[in-house]
């Protein structure tokens, strides 16, 4: 595939744009120079809009649109249950912690943990994170952002990978969070557009003279196999997604964890200006969830029949995009361009915010040097880590992840390590007053050496199955823990003092419309 000349004019002219109004909106106004709130937090002063855009910017990124559409091609419409059951999940996010987040003032994962637990698990989880981030999250995006645009451009991959990499830290560097959360909503409008109008095109291909909705009708009938949102047991993909798992099982595990607990997405909502402002943002975004499919997904099971053929399923993406025009090409080239992007910044800016806020700001008021680590300073320190980061995952990248399919899949599975036990630690430290550091730790432990041995000794239980044992025996055992060891009598410093669960009318509303939806997909699909 190559761009023509109107393409690439484009492409510019999205480049240019999207970083000017980056720089706009990070602009200093009033002569006031940036604190530590405003550029981790953007001033605690996100609208629900600017929340809901940059909470599906932050998730989409071009591995997931080329692999979620190349699941589409291998699997079919079951693949969306990631999507679908996340909008559920980010309900649950809004409604229950949301609430504890904003009554107690936190701005990053590990603070919750040291003001719930201790310093020790703050410290421990904080490294951890870092370096998940860096050379696991990271260079994952920007490698196989890479890929997508050397296939769809024929740009060098490396000049790729330097160039989304760069491109990112600076869009993001001088404003911080504000920079990256107030541009999202054009990404996201973009990246949407992108997905529909390919969706549009190969349908109305399918279907002549039917239209849309009759390519979809003959999709269905010459493909029907691909229309199984609950996958049986002889099903060749089966260990992908198990079956009920996906509604009832460990599919659960890994939505809290990354929708609830994951500093990368939910800094967002901590950003916001109030309480009801982010359960807004959380209802956009969870109708946006829903939307996702449409966009990333039909575009793959429509290549089972416009390119039957195709080498690898990843292939799907691009290939579909060949049916668009100049000028659209460019167009929705630019939104792929821009999943990457926005993906990049948001984790460069949680690498940041963690590495300033819980070591570095962490380590210098322990030794009585805070007062030199001004908030100009603390800015400071975050720009550099976050230009650090993005460095040292462009050099990692290749050799980390040189096979990109089995390197992916290895980072599915490596990042399953930790899941069940994030998502023990952060329900006990929410909802289960007596849960105390010893048994916080023993569940992070026991979550990796658990996986670990299950994957060896039972390879055939499928991914997510695994997940859901592995969170029932460390749930287990960090009770046991919690209740042998006992916790220091100041370790918790989490108030539910003022904590509200119910919602206002209008989030019940947007609920109930997202639960009566998901049912009525299922129903139809199941």
């Amino acid at each position: 595939m190559r761009l023509s000349t109107i393409d690439l004019i484009v492409v510019v002219i999205y480049a240019i744009g999207i970083f000017g109004l980056a720089q706009w909106v990070s602009r200093d106004k009033g002569g006031q120079e940036k604190d530590s709130s405003d550029y981790f937090l953007a001033s605690k002063s996100l609208p629900w809009w600017a929340i809901g855009a940059s909470l599906i910017a932050a998730n989409i990124s071009a591995e997931q649109i080329v692999g979620m559409a190349g699941s589409g091609y291998q699997i079919g419409l079951a693949i969306a249950s990631y999507e679908w059951m996340a909008a559920l999940t980010l309900l649950i996010v809004g409604k229950f912690f949301l609430p504890i987040f904003l009554r107690n003032e936190i701005y990053t994962m590990p603070q919750f943990l040291e003001q719930r637990y201790g310093p020790s698990i703050r410290t421990l989880m904080a490294v951890f994170w870092l370096a998940l981030y860096v050379f696991v999250n990271l260079t994952s995006i920007i490698w196989l952002g890479s890929i997508a645009v050397t296939k769809v451009a024929g740009v060098d991959q490396t000049v790729a990978l330097v160039a989304l990499g760069l491109f990112a830290l600076l869009y993001q560097l001088r404003g911080g969070l504000k920079a990256v959360a107030l541009t999202d909503i054009v990404q996201v409008t973009l990246l949407v557009f992108g997905g529909l109008t390919i969706s549009y095109l190969t349908l109305s291909q399918i279907g002549g003279d039917a239209g849309v909705l009759g390519g979809f009708a003959e999709l269905s009938r010459r493909a029907p196999e691909k229309f199984d949102m609950i996958l049986t047991a002889d099903n060749p993909f089966y260990k992908d997604l198990p079956g009920l798992s996906v509604l009832i099982g460990g599919m659960w595990i890994a939505n809290l964890s990354y929708w609830g607990f994951n500093q990368y997405i939910i800094q967002r909502a901590l950003a916001a200006k109030s309480l009801p402002e982010a359960q807004k943002g959380i209802v956009f975004a969870a109708f946006l969830k829903l939307l996702m499919p449409l966009v990333i997904v039909v575009p793959g099971i429509a290549a089972v029949v416009l390119a039957p053929d195709l080498a690898k399923p990843d292939e799907a993406y691009p290939t579909m995009m060949r049916l668009l025009p100049s000028g659209l090409l460019g167009l929705v080239f630019a939104a792929l361009i821009a999943a990457i992007i926005a993906s990049t910044a948001s984790k460069i800016n949680s690498i940041a915010t963690i590495f300033t806020l819980d070591l570095y700001a962490k380590r210098t008021s322990e030794s009585g040097a805070m007062d030199k680590a001004t908030e100009r300073k603390l800015v400071r320190i975050g720009r550099i880590a976050a230009s650090v980061a993005i460095l040292v995952a462009i050099i990692a990248a290749k050799p980390l992840l040189g096979g990109a399919d089995q390197a992916f899949q290895f980072i599915q599975e490596f990042s399953g390590f930790f899941t069940p036990g994030i998502t023990v630690i952060f329900l006990l430290g929410l909802f289960w007053k007596r849960a105390t550091e010893a048994g916080a730790i023993g569940a992070a432990i026991a979550s990796v050496v658990l996986s670990w041995l299950l994957r060896t000794v039972a390879p055939g239980i499928p991914f997510m199955d695994r997940m859901g044992i592995v969170f029932v025996l460390s749930l287990g055992l960090a009770i046991v823990l919690s209740l042998a060891i006992k916790g220091r009598g100041d370790a918790d410093r989490i108030t539910m003092e003022g904590v509200r669960f119910n919602t206002s009318t209008g989030f019940n509303i947007a609920s109930v419309g997202v639960v009566l939806i998901l049912i009525a997909l299922y129903a139809t699909w199941w």
